[in-house]
């Protein structure tokens, strides 16, 4: 051994192993960072905001006010969703779709995740106040508040109705971005909040027939947990009817043209169809169902709505 290697004097090699463990550790905590914020779930948040700015404004919005809205609504959503994990910890590492999120696995300590969860509430409260309006900076922070204290610490392990009211604050990134661009509330805005608080129970009891197990286990009384395959099928189909017929209802109210409705029908059509083959298998006593089917199918259905929202508006038909 030499004498630099035996005094503890650092080779160059040391040197660059050690600022590579540096790098990766750094590389590991921002990504524990990043999916604290579901970053998935905002995606689909930002799907809906986005087409309504386009219906609020008639056309293209101002390009601040677009920015400054999806920026603070993207802060906001994260915020939300930081806090869930945070109280959600101990029932996470039971279920299997979860035990690998950062502060099951201790990427982050809950001491972490309460400063940047704070950090990005009041950060997206201000960008959306200064940058667009305080409207919108208000029912930002209601949407933070019904997620947290109604849905994850009230309704979530107490009711089979959790996802259905609690989905309430899956439907604000619309009326934010429509107070965004006009800073009021309108009829669309709040057809368009009908429409996902509709959507959601059709979207999301697929998935908790597919994870019936994990939840299960973890005590939360999902409807798939409390309720028979075909009772859950049938309010499937129910949800998906209602959501077919709120989208119709946009059309004479905002003067929806051509492209939407048709899409809303069509897409409709499809959507309902979903999710009677769904309830047409739990019926029939079949062993695999195929619930992802129609999860995926809702996230498909919303996006085209919500992209025939956005463009309608451009069109001259």
């Amino acid at each position: 051994m030499s004498n630099a290697t035996s005094h503890g004097v650092s080779t160059p090699a040391a040197e660059a192993a050690t600022g590579e463990r540096g790098r990766s550790r750094l590389a590991r905590k921002a990504s524990a960072y990043v999916a604290l914020t579901k970053p998935r779930v905002i995606e689909l948040l930002l799907v809906t905001a986005l087409p309504t700015m386009f219906l609020a404004a008639g056309g293209v919005p101002p390009i601040g006010a677009l920015l400054a809205t999806l920026l603070g609504g993207f802060l906001s959503a994260g915020s939300a969703n930081a806090f869930n994990m945070i109280i959600d910890r101990d029932i996470d590492r039971v279920m299997h779709r979860t035990k690998q999120r950062p502060l099951v696995t201790g990427a982050l300590s809950v001491a972490e995740a309460h400063v940047f969860a704070w950090t990005l509430a009041v950060v997206s409260t201000l960008v959306l106040g200064f940058f667009a309006n305080w409207l919108a900076a208000g029912l930002s922070i209601v949407a933070i508040a019904f997620y947290v204290l109604v849905y994850t610490m009230l309704l979530k392990r107490r009711t089979e109705q959790n996802i259905v009211w609690g989905g309430i604050a899956g439907c604000f990134p619309v009326v934010i971005g429509w107070a965004g661009v006009t800073g009021s509330l309108d009829w669309p805005a709040w057809i368009l909040f009908a429409l996902v608080f509709l959507w959601t129970p059709a979207h999301y009891w697929p998935l908790s027939m597919k994870y019936r197990d994990d939840y299960e286990a973890a005590d939360v009384p999902m409807l798939a947990v409390v309720r028979g395959r075909p009772m859950v099928g049938i309010q499937v189909i129910l949800y998906a009817w209602a959501s077919l017929a709120c989208t119709l209802l946009l059309i004479p109210v905002a003067g929806m043209g051509l492209l939407y409705a048709t899409v809303a029908v069509i897409a409709g059509a499809w959507f309902v169809g979903e999710a009677h083959a769904l309830y047409g298998r739990a019926i029939a006593g079949e062993r695999e169902i195929r619930a992802m089917r129609v999860f995926h199918a809702s996230n498909t259905y919303l996006t085209l709505i919500f992209l025939a929202v956005g463009v309608d508006p451009l069109l001259p038909f």
